[in-house]
């Protein structure tokens, strides 16, 4: 499943959600849980239920549910379980134990955890990998961490994250491909800057992560070009191929004056079956 960007839509303003389908995002995350507040919940899930059943599924659409474990989980699964959507976003998700207890409920319907929003869940991180079959990807979060925990933010006053939120991040990145999944990204607040996004999606790309969320529909053209091998990647990745394959018997060669081996050829390979994906 191609997971570039994936874009947050309130639950409750279904005219956003049809827009939204055709803004070249690969997935729409309809969302039940923080862009809804309490006394819209139940606008929010028949709205979500009947966008399932009618739109034409020109991107992936998930759910992002409440915690699952509170009764507002209960009520969400209740509504769009029959709905059938292509995922569901668990948040405040504890490790693999937070994934079956929802997939009692959600049978083969795939899930993607926010994987850090609790001090517990950094704990259970790779446990992940246990129940990799229910999966779709791994994300996180930098906002409910710092929170839960009385830190006054997750950033530098540029904008960088502190040591310890580096760390979700990280342990989230290893946790994904541990456990085979897409690595999602954490959404960029600064909607409104784009160049900034840019940079920031590019990091996200060249440290391992396969997509990104996003908040606000200007993002996705962005995050989708971030996650795409330039022409340049492309070109380097064929080279390394064809190289390898006129010397058949070297396990290392020399490439534009650097070494490359085993580890430069999978890449290579993974660049072109992502080019050709995308």
């Amino acid at each position: 499943m191609k997971l570039r960007s994936l874009l947050f839509v309130p639950g409750d303003r279904p005219e956003r959600m049809a827009k939204a389908l055709g803004l070249g995002a690969d997935a729409l995350i309809l969302d039940l849980e923080d862009s809804v507040a309490l006394p819209a919940k139940d606008t929010a899930r028949a709205a979500t239920a009947a966008f399932l059943r009618t739109a034409d599924r020109t991107a992936r659409l998930f759910v992002r549910i409440n915690p699952i474990d509170g009764d507002l989980a209960a009520r969400d699964l209740d509504a769009i379980l029959d709905a059938r959507p292509d995922a569901i976003v668990l948040p405040k998700a504890e490790g693999a134990a937070s994934v079956q207890a929802l997939a009692v409920r959600s049978g083969d319907i795939p899930i993607m955890p926010i994987a850090t929003e609790t001090p517990a869940a950094i704990f259970q991180l790779g446990s992940f990998a246990s129940v990799h079959d229910k999966l779709v990807g791994l994300t996180w979060g930098a906002e409910d961490l710092p929170a839960a925990i009385g830190a006054t933010t997750s950033r530098h006053e540029d904008g960088s994250y502190t040591p310890p939120y580096e760390i979700a991040r990280a342990l989230t990145l290893f946790a994904a491909h541990a456990a085979g999944v897409a690595a999602i990204e954490t959404v960029y607040p600064a909607f409104r800057d784009l160049d900034g996004l840019a940079a920031y999606a590019a990091r996200a790309r060249r440290d391992g992560f396969t997509g990104m969320m996003a908040i606000h529909p200007s993002q996705v053209a962005v995050i989708n070009a971030a996650f795409q091998p330039t022409e340049a990647e492309i070109a380097h990745a064929r080279a390394v191929i064809a190289a390898f394959e006129n010397s058949a018997s070297s396990g290392a060669l020399q490439l534009d004056g650097k070494m490359i081996d085993a580890p430069h050829l999978a890449q290579a390979r993974a660049i072109l079956a992502k080019s050709s994906a995308t």
